[in-house]
């Protein structure tokens, strides 16, 4: 079975592809772990791999991989009972900085939204750094808005 399940579409002439369930997972784990290290943690490669095979073979993740690994994005289904529907939380969104400012971004919320709508999904959130200019400028024009009626807590364990 390939690691892609399949294309989802050219979006601004970047293809956006979803990782399949199972196989090699070498090009996003690479890809994840550029984007880890971006914030700050240690390279760990095999460890990455491992962990993300673990979120799709789970189906607590979906993992959307734009053109040749130029950027990723993680997504999580969670249910939402007051719909009866679910919820997408984008909860990583990466581009290699040589593939910035090129669309690949916007490629990856555009399929990413266009599945979580064929999906049924009541909704489709992220959450970012208000000190992330750029990014909250980036989801602003794709749609998104910022809901000042909510509170986010963390409880770290």
């Amino acid at each position: 079975m390939p690691w892609f399940a399949g294309s989802l579409g050219d979006y601004e002439q970047v293809t956006v592809t979803r990782l399949g369930s199972l196989g090699d997972v070498g090009a996003a784990a690479g890809l994840l772990d550029e984007y880890r290290q971006h914030y700050g943690a240690n390279p760990a490669p095999e460890a990455v791999a491992t962990w993300l095979r673990e979120q799709v073979e789970s189906a607590r993740a979906r993992v959307y991989i734009a053109g040749d690994a130029d950027g990723i994005c993680t997504v999580a289904v969670v249910p939402a009972a007051l719909t009866l529907r679910t919820v997408w939380l984008v909860r990583d969104l990466y581009v290699r900085p040589a593939s910035r400012r090129q669309g690949v971004a916007r490629a990856l919320l555009v399929a990413v939204g266009e599945e979580a709508r064929a999906a049924g999904a009541h909704r489709l959130s992220l959450q970012t750094e208000t000190g992330n200019a750029r990014a909250v400028e980036l989801y602003a024009r794709a749609g998104f808005d910022a809901l000042t009626e909510i509170t986010v807590m963390d409880n770290v364990l």
